[in-house]
């Protein structure tokens, strides 16, 4: 059957052969025929010295030759028959590609008169060459959320023939999820799109496997086939989408290596790294061309890197895909059309006439920046110039006249954010495709004193001890200026203002105006100042000139530099004498106190009290912490008619500071008022005091109802913001014992709120112990007290 539809073929052939040579005969004078590809060694292709009009028995003398055109030696005469017949088979994929003409020229020389005759054998395409797909298999993964009539591009089969032979029609083997789509987008290229008809369930099928049948249009037919692996990923995301399915390039075929085709751009809507795009081209893409071209998988630019040949190839066609960096990564598609263009011409030429540099960073937008010329020794579109910089730049190019471009300022711009712009101005042609020159223009832009000076923190604590030595260093504030030279030089100064009794904050404290150093100008008294709160300024050298504050919190730390002192005598009783002590009064009777203050405060300010003389002491002793004078035993006649204590009071600072009070006591039948004789001194006898029960509670009283103002006071001023910095106040705390004795430290109580805890003062009031009577006589255990911390105000 093959071989009966063979010879129809070349019996149609020869029919063919009679009427192209009729018309010869008729017309052009040049000799043409036609072959079908592949034909054997032997094949009569025509009767080529009867076409030509020579005799065959002339052939050899007139020394009949035939020269194939650069074709291959595919043809020979036969001299004794003047026929032309196939030598050996031509393969016309082989000699002409995709070409849709395909002809060997032959030219037949004779001599004796030497004659030239041009002979075109035209090869007629076979249905000799399957379609083939780029690879055998081909693995697609889609996600199981994409909706119906989504589409997926494929790259279709290719066929080496042409014509209907070439003609290629697409078939999927039967499934209910995925069709074929295929596209006619110009008469020379189809698209090929596997669409989705049925929602995809990853859990029912994980992976579907199709294959995909080409067939060309020849008789017989002959098919290709690609298995199609399609993934189904279990994800919810977006894939990369291109701005435009299509990319439509020409390029010059003598363009150089390195050429940039275009910036492909893909946006995804996804976060995070399922944003993040990868450019590549696809898997099936040749190899031959893709030796030609190059993609940055990170910007998109596509590039050209071989040699181009305008006569060899035309267009080429390139799958490019876009794919994220997700676990599972979703892929957008598009082609790149690249239309290889066969022109040659001249590019612009750019010049820049005039500057206006540096830009203030204060210019309004409209300030021209530079004047800009372009030229183009081309006429016609090719000589019509257009000029652009990037985007995302604050400068923009306005066209003033024919060949000139303002480069203007567009928006504000900052210098502290960028200090000068390199904005590369590009000069295209309107040719296909167009020319373009670039130049680069530097734009630094200057400085104005929009700034001011700014402090890493709103709030410097220091903490200071009283009794510094004048000029001491405190602290160092320090401000940042954004700005350049004079508009960053920064001079500090204390902002003025009233302390205490309208003492001014100057007279406390200096700062250096380059420095930032600040220094005590006197020394610092706790009990009169405890808290100095004050601004710096810190001001640039700019016109006109800018100024930022800052607070800073002086907190005054207590020393020991005050003694404790005994106070003044007679207070509650007559005339001074000697204290009165019935000799009836037993072990552990009250028969007098020693009270003392500090005018310090904390540890400095509890007192401790003790008998200076232990040994002469006799019957009677000292409270450690209360002060008060008892019997340790019942007194005797023995005893004597008098006894002089001395009473030692001291603080517990570091060192501890003393005074010392003198006590008489007269031992009397019947019971008197106590009389003190009291000095105050340092290491030497002070004058005794006496003060009564009733005062003491009132002053108790007095005392606890302050705190508690304060406690409340303090609550409420901590509670209204983090950071709060609480007034001075005068807080007196007395403590009272069982029996009325009491201590106190009259300071002014300082309190700093932070963040949100409570406040916390620095007094410290503390209650004694009292010793107990040894039951029958026994005698008394003397108890150190131990100091208790009262509540935290």
């Amino acid at each position: 059957m093959a071989l009966l539809r063979r010879d129809a073929l070349v019996t149609g052939q020869l029919l063919r052969l009679v009427l192209l040579h009729t018309a010869w005969e008729v017309g052009s004078g040049q000799v043409s025929y036609s072959l079908l590809e592949e034909s054997k060694h032997g094949t009569f292709v025509g009767r080529l010295a009867q076409d030509l009009g020579l005799e065959v028995s002339e052939l050899v003398s007139r020394m009949f030759r035939m020269v194939s055109k650069g074709r291959g030696d595919y043809f020979e005469v036969n001299l004794q028959s003047g026929v032309l017949f196939v030598k050996s088979p031509v393969d016309r994929e082989e000699v002409c590609g995709q070409s849709p003409l395909c002809a060997i020229d032959l030219e037949v020389i004779v001599d004796k008169p030497l004659r030239i005759f041009h002979v075109e054998v035209e090869i007629q395409d076979i249905n000799d060459n399957a379609p083939a797909f780029p690879a055998p298999e081909k693995n697609l993964f889609i996600l199981e959320s994409r909706l119906p009539d989504s589409r997926f591009p494929l790259e279709g089969a290719s066929d080496a023939d042409i014509g209907i032979n070439s003609l290629l029609t697409y078939k999927l083997s039967p499934n209910e999820y995925f069709s074929i789509d295929v596209k006619k987008n110009n008469e020379q290229r189809k698209s090929l799109v596997l669409l989705l008809k049925e929602h995809l369930d990853r859990e029912e099928t994980s992976v579907h496997n199709l294959l995909l049948t080409a067939t060309d249009g020849g008789k017989p037919e002959l098919t290709g086939t690609v298995q199609l692996v399609i993934t189904v990923l279990d994800a919810n995301d977006n894939a990369p989408v291109f701005n435009q399915s299509v990319y439509e390039v020409r390029l010059l075929e003598n363009a150089s290596n390195g050429t940039l085709i275009i910036k492909l751009n893909a946006t995804d809507l996804d976060e995070g790294i399922n944003k993040d795009i990868s450019y590549s081209f696809t898997n099936s893409f040749n190899p031959n061309v893709r030796n030609m071209f190059s993609l940055d998988p990170n910007t998109g630019e596509v590039r050209f890197k071989g040699e181009l040949d305008f006569e060899n190839i035309r267009l080429y066609e390139i799958q490019i895909e876009a794919t994220d960096k997700s676990t599972f990564p979703l892929t957008g598609h598009c082609t790149l059309v690249v239309e290889v263009l066969d022109v040659n011409d001249n590019a612009p030429e750019l010049a820049l006439t005039s500057l206006s540099l540096p830009v203030p960073e204060d210019a309004p937008p409209g300030t021209v920046v530079a004047l800009i010329s372009v030229s183009d020794r081309d006429s016609g579109d090719n000589g019509k110039v257009t000029c652009s910089i990037p985007p995302d730049l604050p400068f923009q190019l306005v066209s003033t006249f024919k060949n000139y471009h303002s480069l203007v300022l567009a928006e504000a711009v900052d210098r502290e954010r960028v200090s000068e712009y390199k904005i590369l101005v590009t000069a295209r042609d309107e040719g296909a495709p167009s020319l373009s020159a670039s130049s680069s223009i530097l734009v630094p832009i200057a400085d104005v004193n929009d700034n001011a000076p700014a402090f890493p923190q709103p709030v410097y604590t220091v903490f200071v001890k009283e009794n510094n030595r004048p000029g001491a260093h405190l602290l160092s504030v320090s401000a940042s200026d954004p700005d350049v030279r004079e508009n960053a030089f920064v001079s500090y100064s204390v902002v003025e203002r009233s302390v205490g009794e309208q003492q001014p904050v100057s007279s406390y404290i200096s700062v250096h105006s380059e420095s930032g150093h600040i220094y005590g100008l006197q020394p610092f008294d706790y009990e009169e100042l405890q808290a100095l709160q004050f601004q710096v300024s810190a001001r640039d050298a700019g016109f006109p000139s800018l100024c930022g504050n800052v607070t800073v919190q002086l907190f005054v730390l207590d020393e020991n530099d005050n003694a404790p002192a005994v106070s003044p005598p007679g207070s509650g009783r007559g005339s001074p004498g000697p204290e009165l002590v019935p000799l009836s009064a037993g072990a552990g009777h009250v028969v007098g106190k020693v009270r003392a203050v500090d005018a310090d405060s904390g540890y400095n300010a509890w007192l401790r009290y003790e008998v200076q003389e232990a040994g002469a002491a006799g019957p009677f002793r000292v409270g450690v912490y209360s002060g008060e004078i008892s019997t340790t035993r019942a007194l005797e006649e023995a005893d004597g008619p008098s006894q002089r204590l001395v009473i030692l009071v001291k603080d517990h600072g570091e060192p501890a500071l003393s005074a010392t009070a003198t006590v008489s006591l007269s031992l009397v039948e019947s019971p008197q008022a106590v009389k003190w004789d009291s000095r105050q001194r340092v290491g030497s006898e002070g004058p005794l005091v006496d003060m009564n029960v009733s005062l003491t509670i009132a002053i108790c009283s007095l005392s606890g109802l302050f705190v508690l103002v304060i406690v409340v006071y303090v609550g409420l001023r901590c509670h209204r913001g983090p950071e709060v910095m609480c007034g001075p106040g005068k807080a007196t705390v007395v403590c009272s014992s069982e029996v009325g004795s009491w201590s106190y430290s009259q300071r002014q109580s300082r309190n700093l709120c932070v963040g949100e805890g409570t406040a916390k003062n620095d007094l410290m009031v503390f209650s004694p112990n009292f010793p107990n009577s040894a039951e029958n006589g026994g005698k008394e255990k003397q108890q150190e007290i131990t100091p208790n911390l009262c509540g935290t105000l």
